[in-house]
């Protein structure tokens, strides 16, 4: 069941100013955030960030393979990057989500949904992804941010994301613990009969 927020959504920093923002005091950021703005995802950018979404996953769905094994990975997952591109494509058109640009190219997005867990609201990043020639740059924590940001804008009171816990997933969880969200151990097991 989802949520409804009354009322207009205030205005994020980001939104408000051409140059980007470094995300602690306002000021326009400097290194690694030269160029890059975070704006809401269009219509015009679901091909894009379909692109550059499965680019950034690719190593995830090799390290399901490697643990999986080929077999049972070819079961559950015969054809991820049809699959995939089709929940990216239906995560851009039914939830908020914002873009990073650099220089005007999107290179990565967040999404998020309104839903609820035991009777708490809860703002859900659903995903999120960053074109692998712009990764290691802090634009992930950039788009985290702005997500966290919008849930506590809302007054919702919880944030939550998943991940796995495969090599290929490293990565978002550094990422995650270093925006202070903590892990819940969870495990799917696997059986090919």
């Amino acid at each position: 069941m989802g949520i409804e927020v009354e009322g207009p959504r205030p205005p994020h920093p980001s939104q408000a100013r051409d140059e980007p923002l470094d995300g602690a005091n306002g000021s326009p950021a400097a290194g690694p955030f030269q160029g890059v703005t975070i704006r809401p995802l269009t219509d015009a950018d679901v091909d894009a960030v379909v692109a550059f979404s499965l680019d950034a996953w690719e190593p995830v769905f090799a390290s399901f393979e490697a643990v999986m094994g080929p077999r049972v990975f070819g079961m559950v997952h015969p054809d991820w990057r049809t699959a995939q591109a089709a929940a990216v494509a239906e995560v851009c058109r039914s939830l908020d989500a914002w873009i990073a640009d650099v220089d005007g190219v999107p290179v990565g997005f967040v999404a998020v949904r309104w839903t609820e867990e035991d009777a708490t609201p809860v703002g859900e990043v659903e995903m999120i992804a960053v074109a692998p020639a712009h990764q290691r740059a802090g634009i992930a924590g950039r788009l985290l941010g702005r997500a966290v940001d919008e849930i506590a804008a809302r007054g919702v009171p919880l944030a939550v994301i998943g991940t796995g816990g495969d090599d290929g997933h490293a990565p978002a969880r550094a990422l995650y613990e270093r925006h202070g969200f903590t892990g819940l151990p969870l495990v799917r097991y696997y059986r090919a009969l």
